[in-house]
């Protein structure tokens, strides 16, 4: 697992896989949906996340609180999400 680190929003990540057409078509909705930066994280060739996402790819993900997407998904969906894992997090 090699999640990317660069400018991303504390804790929101983008699981996926290689070879993947449903996670391109997530990205795109996630640049529609304009949420801030996120890391990526790989579940190819790691058991323990093959296991828990394997059949669910791709998921966005909030590990500050928890809270996960499942695909399918589209902007406006990614866009009341995020205002709900956001709100949980000021009301922390």
């Amino acid at each position: 697992m090699n999640p990317s680190t660069t400018n991303a929003a504390p804790g929101l990540q983008l699981i996926q896989r290689d070879d993947c057409p449903l996670c391109d078509q997530a990205l795109a909705v996630l640049a529609a949906a304009r949420v801030p930066e996120f890391d990526t994280v790989w579940i190819d060739d790691v058991d323990a996340l093959e296991t828990a996402y394997g059949a669910r790819v791709p998921v966005l993900r909030d590990t500050v609180g928890g809270a996960e997407l499942d695909w399918p998904f589209d902007a406006e969906r990614v866009r009341a999400w995020w205002l709900q894992v956001m709100q949980r997090r000021l009301a922390r």
